[in-house]
């Protein structure tokens, strides 16, 4: 049985992740910057869990104390509660520590949780989006900077640093019952609006899913960029349809001020609200055995149920 570190143990897809390694027996070792909340969730007894930054001397500690054989770096925040200061210095400095620290200890394998937004939604991108399409977000937004230049720097350790198997994955659209990231936080509200003459195609991948392809790539010794999605695409009505959250048009020119004002939401992602990114993830499909196993509306209500029972 392995010995596996997972970053960013305090969220809902990190715990996932765990629950499916203890089950088979793996010793899992969780770390992350926040506080985790106890008890621990069902399903996780046995998880040992430490609070340490990812790029101070604790992290350290815990490469050196176990020997580790296999890193999930799930840990990126994307939270705009951070400055964006901390957030550069958790999700560059911090990521290449841990990557320099798999190198320093002889760690056989890393993957490392990306996302799909450092595509960039664009009236001019092709559908679908391959792996080697150019990366188009930060060219107005400098609030995605740090995860693209932690994607680009991931990437190029995958060329690098051979010795340690390297596996990058670009997740579309994650949501569940566990998450509290921006979009799932914006379903579950009682009415969820849509922009004035836009209808945008999406895609929604259920949090169990993901977890199950980032144990896949580790299991299958996959390595290389590659994107991770769901052959199921939705116009973004529809989607909040399939929610069944009563929804409103708000006129575009207005959308950054309203979307601010619902909470903390990120100026980058209204474009998402506008324009496609819709990818395919056959690299993905062609070298390891995986398959979403929830359909798009079982994907969509596990998100937003107990959020329905509260309102009704």
């Amino acid at each position: 049985m392995a010995t596996v570190l997972i970053t960013g143990i305090a969220g809902g897809l990190a715990q996932a992740a765990a629950r499916v390694l203890l089950a088979e027996g793996h010793q899992v070792i969780g770390v992350d910057y926040r506080a985790v909340q106890t008890p621990l969730p069902t399903g996780l007894t046995g998880l040992t869990v430490c609070r340490a930054h990812y790029n101070k001397t604790m992290i350290e500690d815990l490469f050196r104390h176990n020997r580790l054989d296999a890193v999930f770096h799930l840990g990126r925040t994307g939270s705009f509660k951070e400055s964006a200061g901390k957030r550069f210095d958790l999700n560059v400095v911090g990521s290449q520590k841990i990557m320099n620290l798999c190198v320093q200890h002889g760690v056989k394998s890393l993957v490392v949780l990306s996302t799909f937004h450092i595509y960039g939604a664009d009236p001019a991108n092709h559908i679908p989006i391959a792996e080697d399409e150019p990366l188009r977000a930060g060219l107005e937004f400098p609030q995605i900077a740090d995860a693209i230049q932690m994607d680009n720097m991931a990437t190029t350790w995958v060329y690098r640093h051979p010795e340690v198997k390297t596996c990058v994955l670009r997740a579309t659209n994650i949501v569940g019952p566990t998450l509290h990231n921006t979009l799932t936080q914006f379903l579950r509200l009682r009415h969820v609006p849509y922009l004035l003459g836009f209808n945008p195609m999406m895609q929604f991948l259920h949090e169990d899913d993901l977890a199950d392809a980032i144990i896949t790539s580790w299991q299958s010794g996959l390595t290389g960029v590659h994107n991770v999605a769901t052959d199921e695409i939705v116009p973004w009505r529809t989607a909040i349809a399939l929610t069944r959250a009563r929804t409103f048009p708000i006129p575009a020119p207005v959308a950054d001020v309203f979307l601010r004002a619902t909470g903390n939401f990120p100026g980058y992602l209204i474009d998402f609200f506008r324009y496609p990114c819709v990818i395919t993830d056959r690299s993905l499909r062609q070298q390891i055995p995986w398959t979403p196993r929830h359909s798009l509306e079982q994907t969509l209500w596990s998100a937003v149920a107990d959020a329905r029972m509260n309102q009704a």
